[in-house]
């Protein structure tokens, strides 16, 4: 006491000492001033008066300038775990001292603890907390700001002091705390400086703790010998308030409030669950701080945003904000798991290669066995064999028999068929000149240019019962250069759609690693593993699999087309008029999708967010529509859609797709209109795939509906020609209509998605319908089709559960999409979308093989014995 009584003496004489020097200041000023004015004046009477009064009124306001700067000053040894209650005013200024010993080896957390007991004040106290390489300030009630610059103070405030390293064993050092304020009335104050004992985290072990917008926390932790990588994981039972949790490098000072915790280091916005990946490499002095702080408002976790306040500068009271956390860092995977991992997932897929290997050899070596077998000498009679031969007629329920495909006579239609189009039996000679002749000069603009089929074209097409020799009459090669246009166009479509993709989220992923915000993309946290620049490692290898099965599909297809041109070559009669005529240009723009599929998903995984989850769609819309394209191509080879006009649907299909993402969130003006077009288009497309395309859309069409209506439903009341046609566009049209209502009436936000489910209930359900009717038919599915189909079906299965599965959200806000991260599941690498991954590449790659092979049966069979369905 009578130290700081002492001081404060001196002080006073200090600050006597600075009021002469000030008094001296004037006078000098005025001295100065007055010589000024003498050299301008004239009258020697006016210069007296003015000099009197500039003397007195300078004197007047020196003097209170030094009596009102006058204060006392009060320095007092303090000492840790003690409570000190004391009055502030502007005339007095209270200054703490605190001494203690710092290890080398052991960090002990200070942490200074302030309470305002008056319930207002006038000016708010200013604590400033002055150290040997730091000084930390804040005042007393602590006003933190909001949206639309709410204000709201706090009279209860805890801060924790930067810790500055030290390089000797063990060191003393000192530091202030400055209490002042510029009231004029004296405001009560608690004052408490304690030791944080578990300011220093272990590895593996969970500690508990509280924090609030004032009562920021942060810890320290050491990487321990051969660790390279720790998961910092933050958790609470709470929901809300909203916190931020960061991790900062070892300087000071620490920026832990809500206004400045995202200017250094990582960090992002948490409600229950928090989750950083952090480095060795990234931290030079091989520890960092974690650092936690509840924001002010909940708005950036989704919580309700408070009203605006009547007043702009009226102060907000925050209630209650405290909420209670625990903080567990612990070791993530080795270099060991990295490459477990990779060779992991890369030998899953090698396996489909060995695979394909082995039963193309099977095949090949049965094929070998079968053609030995059915060399038959040319002298030797079929009584000689044992065996009779097969009518061509004689296949399913196309043969002798009668039977009968429902109620339809299909061998009628058949033997109409032939009847009326000159469809009969030729010998091998001349439908090999015929061929000759037609491959002589083809050119591509020769579609549709044949006589007979610009004669009888709609009469053809019109038939109740269509075989496929009725739509395969075009020329072969012209026909396959127009669907080779498809795999050449889905590659220029490839290139200029996944370079800029590339781009983005290359600045994406460098956004990220500069700024530190874990905000602005939505990884699993809890099983994302970094690389190199990559966040996400792991999300990304995944995706080889669409990869490297889309090229073993391509080789396949390469191969099956390498045997057909072979056939072809020596005039087969199974390649020449048997079968589903083979054109492998759609096949080739599968797999070509498939590959970009994985390639764009691995972009989308870089950073994914709602601005490029298109990226990881648009392809696989492609890949549904080609596979219905290929579906209907097989029964209909000369009157599928062009190129052209597929993908400039589907371009259409990704417009809508951006679309909806940027605009369809809630708004119905958008829904109505997408819901209009999506019934109109389905409209249109069933009457395209019921008349085979013969019928115009002009002005008259609306006199011809009303005409048919009235014709087949008033005036006879007969059913549709094409029952079986029929079924399936009802069907259809029940579908789409049942999904439009449903986007109409819930409006989904994750419009992508929603898009994504119409197109592939669509192939569904038409798949379902060819496999339907071509068993109906008395066609059959070989071993091989009738395994891929099984197989793929059982993981096609599997792989939907494990895509339910949410592990992230950017429908929500980053913090509450943490809420859905889950641990790794898998050789502690792989997530469950990772799975999801690897089992829908599989899962897509045998729907490939479904297609390419399902008709298989078909190839001994003339085409003028195949249905049209």
């Amino acid at each position: 006491m009578l130290a700081g009584l002492t001081l404060g003496i001196g002080s006073r004489s200090r600050e006597t000492a600075v009021d002469n020097m000030v008094l001296r200041s004037c006078w000098k000023s005025r001295h100065k001033n007055l010589r000024r004015t003498a050299a301008r004046s004239v009258h020697p009477a006016g210069l007296a008066a003015l000099l009197l009064l500039c003397s007195c009124a300078t004197q007047l306001v020196c003097d209170a300038a030094a009596v009102g700067e006058a204060k006392y000053m009060v320095q007092k040894n303090a000492d840790f775990d003690v409570t000190y209650n004391d009055t502030v005013t502007h005339d007095d200024q209270t200054i703490y001292a605190f001494n203690h010993t710092i290890s080398r080896n052991k960090t002990v957390g200070v942490r200074v603890t302030v309470d305002v007991l008056q319930e207002s004040v006038e000016s708010p106290i200013l604590f400033v907390v002055r150290q040997k390489q730091a000084v930390m300030s804040f005042q007393v009630p602590l006003n933190l700001r909001g949206l639309y610059q709410r204000q709201y103070p706090y009279k209860h405030v805890g801060r924790t002091l930067c810790q500055p390293p030290t390089r000797a064993a063990s060191e003393t050092q000192y530091f202030f705390v400055d209490v002042s304020t510029l009231s004029s009335r004296g405001t009560n104050y608690q004052l408490r400086v304690s030791r944080v004992e578990s300011f220093t985290l272990q590895t593996d072990k969970k500690f508990t703790f509280s924090a609030s917008p004032s009562q920021p926390q942060y810890f320290k932790y050491v990487f321990p010998d051969g660790v390279d990588t720790v998961i910092v994981k933050v958790n609470s039972d709470m929901n809300f308030p909203c916190s931020v949790m960061s991790i900062q490098d070892i300087q000071c000072p620490v920026y832990d409030l809500d206004n400045n915790v995202a200017f250094i280091g990582m960090y992002q916005t948490m409600t229950q669950k928090g989750a950083i990946t952090v480095q060795r490499k990234d931290f030079p002095s091989n520890s960092f701080y974690v650092v936690v702080v509840v924001k002010t408002e909940d708005e950036a976790c989704g919580g309700p945003l408070r009203l605006y306040p009547l007043r702009p500068d009226e102060l907000i009271n925050a209630g209650n904000r405290s909420k209670v956390l625990d903080v567990l860092v612990s070791r993530t995977i080795n270099t060991e798991t990295y490459v477990i991992g990779m060779l992991f997932c890369l030998g899953i897929f090698l396996s489909f290669y060995l695979l394909t290997l082995l039963v193309a050899c099977v095949e090949n070596k049965r094929m070998n066995r079968r053609r030995d077998l059915l060399q038959i000498p040319a002298d030797v009679s079929p009584a000689e064999t044992g065996k009779t031969p097969a009518s061509p007629y004689e296949y399913g329920s196309f043969a002798d028999t009668g039977s009968m495909l429902g109620s339809e006579p299909v061998t009628d239609s058949i033997t109409s068929t032939d009847n009326n189009y000159g469809y009969m039996e030729r010998s091998l000679d001349s439908i090999a000149r015929s061929r000759q002749e037609s491959l002589s000069s083809v050119e591509e603009e020769e579609y549709d240019t044949l006589d007979d089929i610009n004669s009888d074209k709609n009469i053809v097409r019109t038939k109740k019962y269509l075989c496929v020799a009725d739509l395969s009459r075009k020329d072969k090669r012209v026909l396959s250069k127009k669907y080779q246009i498809y795999f050449w166009n889905i590659a220029t479509i490839a290139v200029f759609y996944a370079l800029p993709v590339i781009q983005l989220v290359i600045t994406y992923q460098t956004d990220v690693n500069v700024t530190g915000n874990q905000d602005i993309c939505y990884y699993n946290f809890l099983c994302a593993h970094p690389l190199g620049a990559l966040s996400s490692f792991n999300n990304i290898l995944s995706n080889l699999g669409y990869v490297m099965l889309g090229l073993l599909f391509l080789l396949i297809v390469l191969k099956r087309e390498i045997v057909h041109k072979r056939a072809l070559d020596r005039n087969d009669i199974n390649a020449l008029e048997c079968g589903i005529p083979k054109h492998f240009g759609l096949y080739y723009a599968m797999g070509t999708a498939l590959m970009m599929e994985g390639l764009l998903s691995a972009c989308y995984h870089v950073c994914p967010n709602y601005t490029n989850f298109q990226f990881d769609t648009s392809f696989m819309y492609m890949i549904a529509g080609l596979c219905m394209l290929k579906l209907y191509q097989k029964r209909h080879p000369d009157i599928n859609a062009s190129a052209y006009t597929a993908y400039a649907c589907l371009a259409a299909v990704i417009f809508f797709s951006v679309l909806g993402v940027l605009f369809g969130r809630g708004n119905t003006v958008f829904w109505i209109v997408f819901s209009v077009i999506h019934i109109l288009a389905t409209l249109l497309l069933s009457t395209q795939l019921y008349y085979m395309g013969r019928w115009r859309l002009d002005s008259g069409i609306l006199r011809r509906i009303v005409h048919v209506m009235y014709t087949d439903c008033i005036r006879q009341c007969s059913g549709p020609m094409y029952i079986d046609r029929m079924v399936l566009l009802v069907m259809g049209n029940i579908v789409n209509w049942s999904l439009a209502a449903y986007g109409l009436i819930e409006r989904p936000n994750d419009f992508a998605s929603y898009l994504l489910a119409i197109a592939i209930c669509n192939l569904l359900l038409y798949f379902a319908f060819y496999i339907i009717m071509k068993l109906r038919s008395g066609e059959r599915i070989q071993c091989l089709p009738l395994v891929c189909i099984l197989f793929t079906a059982v993981v096609w299965g599997f792989a939907l559960y494990f895509f339910f599965q949410g592990l992230s959200t950017w429908q929500k806000t980053p913090a509450e999409s943490r809420e859905h991260n889950r641990d790794c599941i898998l050789l502690s690498f792989f997530d469950d979308h990772d799975i999801w991954h690897f089992l829908s590449s599989i899962a897509m790659f045998g729907s490939f093989l479904v297609l390419l092979t399902m008709d298989d049966d078909l190839d001994g069979v003339q085409r003028d014995k195949i249905y049209v369905f």
